[in-house]
């Protein structure tokens, strides 16, 4: 879940990893055409603006990991199935398991282990190493985010893995199939909390060469399951944030990756139109302003509903986002395409729009007055202020807070826009509530479930001051968490739409918070040396270098002729 965009605003900052590839041993020169290299013999530099890291090459740890950090892991090792997060209930490639089959009900899922498959070491791998990583998840549940309490038991005989759940996983089955294994040959007597696996064992295309805080060398794995990768070289560079990234890819030193570029077309496309591409896909992600439904001003419906009456989510996509991120139009929040076939009948072709005036006479009726210098008072006669904050850098937020700041002046509130430390945002604006307003990502799932999930369900209510891992804003509706729970649980989707009828009723009636902008998976890389990356025309795959899909991109790729 910790993952961010940071925009590119920032100057004056240095790129550490410019110097680091162009000393790597192995590592080509580069030119501004975006070369390193020709042929099947140039490197492919995958850059990330993660700063300095810590060695650390776990793929199932939750943070910390230099490897996920950068992308590598998933390239050393590798998932059960390849899910095209674009459109995730398609059918999965097949990938260390050749079939997952659920039961009616999804409580129980059948995994089926790839025969001929070795670990870079050598050893076999087997159905026991799928149920070992998921009995790790069981025992640890420090490292079982997806999946907290909710797997009964992973059992191997032969070359099959029953897994039971403890609830129907019908949201989550994507999940589960992107799980990566690790080998229980050398996990079985490591804590993997705190295993840093500095000499990584998997089963994926590549192997680590070496390592240092700023980058990572991978070279093709010469017993790979999957033929022989046609890249002959990675190299995962760590820039020191947006800025330094954004240079590196304008001027080919890094070939793939992805940060928010603003005005990508002439800052970066133009550089080489033949060969620099961004590409996004779609799914259910969205960014949302969560509002403090147990603090003022947001404890009042009638607030909540007049702030989103007057925040213009196209002019936020535009100047905030430069258009990358779609803004949201449908009043229930879903984004589309992707949501479209799950909008309730009430609310199809219903959209989002500007309109103050209707917005102050919300407040009237609803008891708020203004002062005799325009100034909104709330019904108890406290004059109406509030606070938005996201970490300092992330521009693109913080340039939306702004515009949803001048929005609220309409109404005669003082907002302001606070840009807080990263770390103190993670660990504590967050999670404990302690904020006002603030901007927030949900997941992307295989339905509008996580979506409204991560908003709305109170099963995942905790006080203020309490850690939330969800439902940051603190909204509690029992007929909300009854419909999530309803849709969880169903085996039709008959059931699954009525259910969201309810969620999308409460969403609209409640104004449990703002839904921004859609946040498609985004990408971009050059095609100066290698093809074959996803597109608009081939969405075949996540376009990002961070995730399972990693290890799908790279085995596609073949020499640029």
């Amino acid at each position: 879940m910790r993952t961010r965009k940071l925009a590119p605003l920032v100057v004056g900052l240095t790129a550490v990893a410019l110097a680091v590839t162009a000393c790597s041993s192995g590592s080509a020169s580069s030119s501004s055409s975006g070369t390193t290299g020709k042929g099947s013999g140039a490197v492919l530099t995958v850059g990330m603006p993660n700063g300095t890291l810590t060695e650390n090459q776990s793929p199932i740890i939750p943070t910390g990991s230099a490897a996920k950090s950068l992308g590598y892991a998933w390239v050393i090792y590798e998932s059960l199935m390849q899910v095209n997060d674009i459109k995730p209930l398609e059918n999965p490639t097949p990938w260390l398991a050749t079939s997952v089959t659920w039961n009616a009900d999804y409580t129980e899922a059948k995994i089926v282990a790839r025969d001929g498959v070795k670990w870079s070491d050598g050893q076999a791998f087997t159905a026991n190493d799928i149920a070992f990583t998921l009995n790790l998840l069981i025992k640890y549940k420090a490292i079982n985010a997806d999946f907290p309490d909710q797997i009964k038991s992973a059992t191997a005989s032969g070359n099959t893995v029953t897994v039971d759940f403890t609830q129907p996983e019908y949201v989550n089955q994507i999940k589960l199939l992107k799980q990566v294994i690790v080998p229980e040959h050398l996990w079985k007597d490591v804590d993997p909390t705190t295993y840093t696996d500095t000499k990584p064992v998997g089963t994926g295309p590549y192997t680590l060469q070496s390592w240092t805080p700023q980058a990572a060398t991978l070279v093709p794995n010469p017993t790979y399951w999957g033929g022989t990768p046609k890249v002959a070289k990675l190299q995962y560079s760590s820039y020191n944030d947006n800025n330094a990234l954004t240079t590196a890819l304008t001027t080919g030193e890094a070939q793939w990756g992805w940060t928010f570029i603003a005005d990508y077309k002439n800052t970066y496309i133009a550089k080489n139109p033949k060969a620099f591409h961004q590409v996004a896909g779609g799914g259910f992600g969205v960014d949302v302003l969560y509002l403090n439904n147990e603090k003022a001003p947001f404890d009042n419906v009638a607030f909540r509903k007049a702030l989103s009456m007057v925040v213009d989510r196209e002019q936020i996509s535009q100047l905030a986002g430069s258009g990358v991120w779609p803004a949201i139009g449908s009043v229930t929040g879903m984004p589309s395409p992707s949501g479209d076939d799950w909008i309730a009948p009430d609310y199809k072709g219903k959209k989002q729009s500007v309109d103050v005036n209707a917005a102050k006479a919300l407040l009237k009726d609803a008891g708020y007055t203004w002062d005799g210098s325009g100034k909104l008072v709330d019904p108890k006669g406290a004059k109406v202020t509030f606070e938005l904050v996201n970490p300092a850098g992330w521009n693109d937020y913080l340039t939306a807070l702004d515009l949803i700041k001048t929005a609220a002046a309409q109404l005669g509130v003082d907002a302001t826009v606070n840009a807080a430390n990263q770390d103190a945002w993670f660990n504590d604006i967050i999670p404990n509530g302690n904020f006002q307003a603030t901007l927030h990502w949900t997941d992307g799932g295989a339905t509008p479930w996580n979506m409204y999930a991560d908003v709305m369900d109170g099963a995942s209510y905790v006080p203020l001051g309490k850690t939330a891992t969800w439902d940051f804003g603190r909204y509690k509706n029992d007929e909300v968490t009854k419909a999530l729970a309803d849709f969880r649980g169903a085996s039709d989707d008959a059931t699954r739409k009525s259910s969201l009828a309810v969620v999308q009723k409460h969403f609209v009636d409640d104004a449990p918070a703002l839904v921004i902008w859609a946040r498609p998976a985004v990408a971009q890389y050059s095609t100066a040396n290698y093809t074959g990356f996803p597109t608009d025309d081939d969405p075949y795959a996540n376009p990002q270098p961070t995730g399972p899909q990693a290890a799908q991109i790279v085995m596609k790729l073949t020499p640029t002729k």
